[in-house]
């Protein structure tokens, strides 16, 4: 008699051989060291790869260690607050008819990344969207011409995972196959690189932003509130009356904004679909949205970038930048002879492609000082940043005060051992954060803004040895100002105290006699109980000039929660102040649900 086998038998009967294969083997997709692999619990195998490739264990111990001091003890619950963290608009998926282990513990380490903004917190789900059969398939490509799966899913589980996350986002759903086939291999031919790339441009979002007399604020949903000043439409909110109060900008109901950009008198605009929109008074990219009124009251699609999916914008105190998805850099000067890498009429408002050095590398952010342009470039091997523009002070990091006309690699991070992972333009000085938590700063050093105990420039990027106990992950700078944010949550300061405006002294004039050369612990803030994420102070050189007071700072919490403080007489703080009182010493709580 023969024996006949159901297929559907033989597909079970070879997955369960090879998950109980898992069970006695190291999976490995390179040299990685994976928990063994019980019958029933792939889903834990691909999310310890995951957790593996984000944090880059120097040895099994160390990747064990940390594993065991999350909650639940497993790959799955340790990913979930990582993958939240690096975006928050990662997919989730349910893995059916895993029941998750009882949590005997918890970790302050992993309650810190778990931030109500971003993450998830149901039990069984966690933000790697694989299906299923996908798994199956990954891990035996015996079934790919039966399951008539695309070629890019006979890959490691890794790869894979990042596949499926990056064609969730918008800028690589939108693409076309060939569009996506060239970004994969500009990264490096690989979608864990991908990923990557997405990642490091996503952390660099501006979603608050304080300009010198009105703010902007975008949710998580990507609606967008303005307040502040408003003589020249720079709300949005189709008229010139300033709002001392979060106003909703209605008129872009239906389109979900990623980034905010703002300049003395305009705001800028992006959304998930890498359109710009527009308004205020400007002198570029505004002389072709208005043709006889000087200034836009609502929101406009800048026509000239049409057929550039941006993914974010800058503004500069004479030229306005675009960072595509591709990764190239845009720029629109006006009127300055160095024109920012291009050489053009200073009648011309079209987007110059900057080229050059910039040519076969990938940029992943950009960021904008009153003269200059910063450009975090991405490589495999590690982050890189470029600097084109006015070189006074030595902002550009080259070790010289000269002009730069197009892009040039700032070296001296390699002498430093330094891997930049973010960038930020003040208006005179910067600012780069490392990998390893350390910051640099360099350009001009006056009230002692970059953080070294003087006043003197610095043309070279510079360590700030007074954060050497601190780990940092965030910087910010503004005019005459540095904040930087550590892993715990705790904000540090350094330059004018006129601007900082964080009430390190009770006398307001005393205060603001008094600067600050070395990083202080802002106490204000850590009072509020509450753990710092991001922080936005003003960075323009023209707030002295624009009747709008002190300049202002937000600080945006973990919980969601959105603190302003310093100047407010035009209502950029978003809360009405006392009658004569012209700025908030202390943090004040701003009426906006950002989650």
């Amino acid at each position: 008699m023969r024996l006949t086998w159901h297929p559907l038998t033989c597909i079970y009967i070879t997955a369960r051989s090879f998950l109980f294969l898992l069970s006695f083997l190291q999976v490995t997709t390179g040299p990685r060291h994976l928990p063994t692999a019980p019958p029933n619990r792939f889903p834990e195998v691909a999310a310890s790869a995951a957790c593996e490739d984000r944090m880059n264990p120097s040895s099994p111990d160390e990747f064990s260690r940390v594993l065991s001091s999350t909650r639940g003890g497993t790959a799955r619950s340790m990913q979930c607050p990582m993958d939240a963290a690096a975006s928050g608009t990662s997919p989730v998926m349910q893995f059916h008819g895993i029941v998750d282990e009882p949590t005997s513990h918890s970790s302050p380490l992993l309650e810190r990344s778990q931030r109500h903004c971003y993450g998830h917190e149901i039990p069984g789900e966690f933000p790697l969207a694989v299906s299923p059969s996908i798994v199956l398939h990954a891990t035996c490509t015996f079934f790919s011409k039966p399951a008539n799966f695309a070629p890019n899913f006979a890959l490691s589980l890794p790869e894979v995972a990042a596949f499926d996350m990056c064609h969730k986002r918008p800028m690589v759903k939108l693409m076309a196959p060939q569009e996506r086939e060239h970004l994969k291999q500009r990264c490096g031919g690989s979608w864990k690189l991908v990923f990557k790339y997405i990642v490091a441009r996503e952390r660099n979002y501006s979603r608050v932003v304080a300009g010198p007399g009105h703010s902007i604020v975008v949710t998580a949903k990507g609606d967008v509130y303005s307040f502040g000043a408003n003589c020249w439409g720079q709300l949005g909110l189709g008229d010139t009356e300033d709002q001392f109060k979060p106003c909703l900008i209605r008129s872009l109901q239906g389109i979900k904004i990623t980034q905010a950009a703002v300049g003395s008198r305009q705001t800028m605009l992006v959304s998930d679909t890498g359109s710009v929109y527009a308004f205020g008074k400007g002198s570029f990219v505004w002389a072709e949205l208005s043709d006889a009124a000087d200034h836009i009251t609502t929101p406009k699609i800048v026509k000239s970038l049409k057929g550039v999916f941006v993914v974010q914008a800058a503004i500069g105190g004479y030229f306005s930048a675009f960072l595509s998805r591709e990764g190239q850099v845009y720029t629109i000067s006006w009127g300055r002879t160095e024109r920012l890498g291009h050489s053009s009429d200073p009648s011309d408002v079209e987007p110059h492609l900057l080229s050059g050095p910039l040519e076969d590398v990938l940029v992943a952010q950009i960021s904008a000082g009153n003269c200059y342009l910063l450009m975090l470039a991405y490589q495999p091997t590690g982050m890189s940043v470029y600097s084109v523009g006015c070189g006074l002070g030595g902002k550009l990091g080259h070790g010289c005060k000269n002009n730069k006309g197009s892009p040039k690699l700032i070296e001296h991070f390699l002498t430093l051992s330094f891997n930049p992972v973010s960038v930020a333009a003040g208006t005179w000085h910067a600012a780069a954060l490392g990998d390893d938590g350390r910051v640099c700063t360099w350009g001009w050093g006056h009230t002692g803004c970059l953080g070294h105990g003087d006043e003197e420039y610095r043309a070279l990027p510079t360590v700030v040895q007074g954060l050497s106990n601190v780990k940092a992950v965030h910087v910010s700078t503004g005019e005459y100002t540095t904040f930087v944010v550590s892993d715990n949550g705790d904000a540090y300061s350094f330059g004018s105290a006129e601007s900082l405006n964080i009430g390190f002294q009770e006398d307001e004039e005393a205060a603001d006699d008094a600067d600050f050369s070395t990083p202080n612990l802002v106490e204000s803030l850590k009072v509020l109980n509450d753990k710092v994420v991001q922080i936005s102070p003003t960075n323009s050189s023209y707030w002295l000039n624009s009747e709008m007071g002190y300049p202002h700072t937000f600080a945006l919490m973990e919980s969601g929660k959105l603190y302003a403080f310093g100047g407010g007489i035009k209502g950029q703080l978003g809360v009405k102040l006392s009658e004569g009182q012209e700025r908030a010493q202390n943090p004040e709580r701003v009426p906006i649900d950002i989650c």
